[in-house]
């Protein structure tokens, strides 16, 4: 059997921590806005912990804030690790100054972390083949590279009849 812990039960998911969410949010919102008074804390404490009461007693949204704060939590730690790799590529004893190893370094760092988010999801690499394994993309790919082979053999005549002249 799985052991819950306190942290885990229903009673604190579900009301605790969304109470105390919005109670927090509100005061000091009401706080910092001075919009029902300036030195009262216990009328902006009253009205938060009763919209706090309010928002725990509604389903939908209660639902929404949930999945913005898991949001918010992946966002932060992919956040982290970006400039972690960003702080080791042009941090420390050995300092970059090419604009062009920054940007390359900086586009190989945004790719690694785009893939280590979807291969952490699970969502695989299935999103990058997708392209590739569809009825239509053989067709499709042939006449993207015979249009890429056609403008570079353009371009290529091009360039060249103009350093001739």
């Amino acid at each position: 059997m799985v052991q819950e812990t306190i942290l885990q039960h229903w009673v604190f998911t579900q009301f605790i921590l969304p109470f105390l969410l919005m109670f927090f949010i509100v005061f000091a919102i009401l706080e910092k806005t001075k919009v029902l008074s300036s030195d009262n804390k216990q009328l902006n404490a009253l009205v938060s912990f009763v919209i706090g009461l309010i928002f725990v007693g509604a389903v939908y949204p209660k639902l929404v804030v949930a999945n913005l704060i898991l949001f918010l939590t992946v966002a932060v730690v992919v956040l982290f690790i970006v400039l972690l790799l960003w702080g080791f590529l042009t941090g420390g004893e050995a300092k970059v100054s090419s604009k062009f190893v920054k940007g390359a370094g900086g586009a190989l760092i945004v790719i690694a972390v785009i893939l280590a988010v979807l291969w952490a999801t699970g969502i695989g690499f299935s999103i990058l083949t997708k392209p590739f394994t569809q009825v239509w993309s053989a067709a499709f790919w042939t006449n993207v590279l015979f249009v890429v082979v056609l403008a570079g053999a353009i371009a290529l005549v091009l360039l060249s009849g103009k350093k001739g002249n």
